[in-house]
């Protein structure tokens, strides 16, 4: 449906809020890695944001080239399946599978942290709110992407245009310069460390936090209206340039004002508040800041969905997650999303700092392995300018690789081991769901002609307990399948010889002449499932017949009522489960019932 499909703009709100939400986050990362060598390192931000600012460059360039040459999605998946083997292709869906779940919790949890720093009587709260805002999300993405996009799509232009304009001021015309900070100064002023190059590589890839997220646009191309792939690489420049002037803009600021962690207070809100003072302006954005940290989960309810259907299509995950809802959206993924999700931010307590160390990981093994790709992509079909092309892709590759390497190797004790255990745990599952639909379909023949279908005559076995409008109805429908129709009913035995209520049944049916005839099956014992299922067994062994189960339900028109109803329908589909080679059907009657 084109309402549930997404412009450019709406693109900005539906798979880029994580980009561009980072800048809450990535200034500040290098920052307090430059700070342990203190505050005369503090000058480094500008030009390791440059050259992040230039990676950014190349990630855009290389993604919008995905966007081209895989307009179906799937971006450093698709990407790596075509040109370097299913092997890669799987550690980069499994990578960001790890990636889209930890973007869930860190944006939600980090926008719950902001709210609870303004707010402190809501620190106790923390996990229920983030599981509140986690269910909003959720129902709104399962409502169609579109419906989410043009929700977010308001606090998305205040955040931009809000934090656009203070930076602005900032470096023109600052209004609270000279305003008390709060808190305390976290540079370290004793025990120094030199500024060496592993420092700078250690500040540069946490500084890439920044750019998680850049890759959630080429792997949601099916979600925008068409032409696709224009609309999607409209959308991706227009998110290099916003997030690169927002990193660029406040690592001048940083810079210019010496600005340093500090206590209680990001780096982030003390350059606002020394731009433009802490009025109305910089709470407004303070406000937008923790909505839009919050919904920036929506990108990876835009990316994972479609990744999970992409590896279902090439049966690494079950193929329920290739199926969309009536909203057009792949409901199983993004439930499967909620719940991993919920399950992490319930584990970490809601808080931002334990899953830090995770983050990025996943997402730079995905953008080494895209670009990575795309080099043997030049080089396999030669269009022009194919080497400028392939040395950009590979230059980009080597950069994100060493930051993966870094951050890796630094983060390890703190966490980051988590996730070289998991990406390939994810691996072997996808090979086991892959192993089985092998099995499967070897076993199902599939890619064989078959041999002609051979039809069979049809027994009808209707389950009835007594003569009313509900044994008509499900009669008629028998009927309708199979003029061989046998109805059954269960008797128990009477211990003192007198006659039951099965002789009594047996003269009523008599009487009223239907049409088929009734079995009555005596027992013993109380279980009027066992004696159904032996005469089903029975039918079973001539091994001639088709056999079906019809079992005549109401459906009460008030749901409350349902629960008084059906119970043979429930225990003898379950005693019936196993019988593979037994249709077992329903035929369901309105029942009108007042409430009284």
């Amino acid at each position: 449906m084109s309402q549930e499909q997404i412009t450019p703009v709406e693109g900005l709100s539906a798979l880029s809020l994580d980009a561009l939400t980072s800048v809450a986050y990535g200034p500040e990362a290098i920052i307090v890695v430059l700070a342990v060598a203190g505050a005369g390192s503090l000058h480094l931000i500008l030009p390791i944001t440059l050259a992040i600012m230039a990676l950014l460059a190349i990630l855009v360039f290389s993604y919008r080239q995905v966007i081209d040459a895989y307009p179906g999605g799937g971006g450093a998946y698709a990407v790596s399946r075509a040109n370097l083997g299913s092997g890669a292709s799987l550690v980069a869906g499994a990578a960001l599978m790890v990636d889209y779940t930890l973007t869930v919790a860190v944006s939600i949890a980090a926008g719950v942290g902001a709210l609870t720093s303004a707010f402190p009587g809501l620190r106790s709260g923390t996990v229920p709110i983030c599981l509140a805002i986690l269910a909003l999300i959720t129902l709104l993405n399962l409502r169609g992407l579109g419906a989410s996009a043009r929700a977010f799509l308001l606090p998305t232009l205040l955040f931009i245009v809000g934090l656009l304009a203070i930076i602005v001021v900032g470096l023109f015309h600052p209004l609270g310069l000279h305003e008390t900070q709060p808190g305390r100064s976290l540079i370290s002023t004793h025990g120094l460390q030199v500024v060496s190059v592993l420092l700078i590589l250690k500040a540069f890839s946490a500084g890439c936090s920044a750019l998680t997220g850049v890759e959630a646009i080429a792997n949601g191309v099916p979600l925008f209206r068409p032409p696709r792939a224009k609309r999607a690489k409209r959308t991706e420049m227009m998110l290099g340039l916003i997030l690169g002037a927002m990193l660029l803009g406040l690592a001048v600021l940083a810079r210019r004002w010496h600005v340093g962690p500090r206590s209680n207070e990001t780096v982030l809100s003390q350059i606002m508040g020394m731009a433009v003072g802490r009025h109305w302006a910089y709470y407004v954005v303070s406000l937008s800041i923790t909505v839009v940290l919050a919904l920036a989960a929506n990108t990876s309810f835009g990316g994972l969905p479609i990744l999970a259907s992409l590896l279902a299509r090439d049966d690494y995950l079950p193929h329920l997650f290739g199926l969309r809802g009536d909203r057009q959206v792949f409901n199983n993924g993004i439930w499967v999303l909620a719940v991993l999700s919920g399950g992490l931010l319930i584990a970490v307590g809601g808080n931002t700092n334990e899953m830090i160390p995770l983050f990025a990981i996943g997402v730079f093994t995905g953008f080494t392995l895209s670009q990575s790709g795309l080099v043997v992509h030049w080089w396999r079909t030669r269009p022009d300018r194919w080497r400028y092309r392939a040395v950009v892709n590979g230059g980009g590759a080597v950069v994100t690789a060493l930051s993966t390497l870094v951050f890796l190797i630094s983060k390890f004790e703190q966490g980051a081991w988590i996730v070289v255990i998991t990406v390939p745990l994810f691996v072997l599952l996808f090979l086991r769901i892959h192993a089985y639909y092998q099995r499967a379909a070897v076993e199902l023949g599939i890619g064989n002609l078959p041999d002609k279908p051979v039809g069979k005559q049809t027994l009808v076995i209707v389950p009835v307990s007594n003569i009313s409008q509900l044994t008509r109805f499900a009669i008629c429908e028998a009927l309708s399948l199979s003029a061989n129709v046998i109805a059954v009913t269960v008797a128990t035995e009477q211990a003192d010889g007198e006659p039951g209520y099965s002789d009594e049944l047996q003269r009523e049916w008599l009487q009223w002449n239907p049409g088929p005839a009734l079995e009555i099956l005596h027992t013993e014992f109380s279980s009027i499932v066992d004696p159904i299922v032996a005469f089903i067994d029975q039918a079973r062994a001539k091994g001639d017949r088709q056999i079906v189960v019809l079992i005549p339900i109401v459906v009460p028109s008030l749901w409350r009522y349902r629960l008084l109803h059906n119970q043979l329908d429930l225990v003898l589909s379950a005693a019936l489960r196993k019988h593979a080679d037994v249709v077992v059907a329903r035929v369901q009657m309105p029942l009108e019932v007042s409430s009284r």
